[in-house]
């Protein structure tokens, strides 16, 4: 599986801004449909919240890709 790096701006993204920002998803809408069936995985487990908070350290995957969050630099 392609795994690659997210650098987070804040101290979380939610999961359907994640879909978005990484061009996963087109748009919102597409977020929301693609974790309501289930195809992401945050950590090894199904997320079905659209709204889940993802912190850094954090390993999203969807359709054998993945995207692992990391602080933003220079965040504490």
């Amino acid at each position: 599986m392609n795994e690659t790096a997210f650098a987070l701006r804040g101290d979380h993204i939610t999961l359907d801004a994640l879909l978005k920002a990484t061009g996963w998803a087109p748009s919102g809408g597409a977020a929301k449909q693609l974790i309501a069936a289930g195809r992401v995985q945050v950590d090894g487990q199904v997320e079905t919240r659209r709204g889940a908070k993802l912190r850094a350290g954090q390993r999203v995957a969807m359709d054998g890709r993945a995207v692992r969050l990391s602080a933003a630099a220079g965040a504490t």
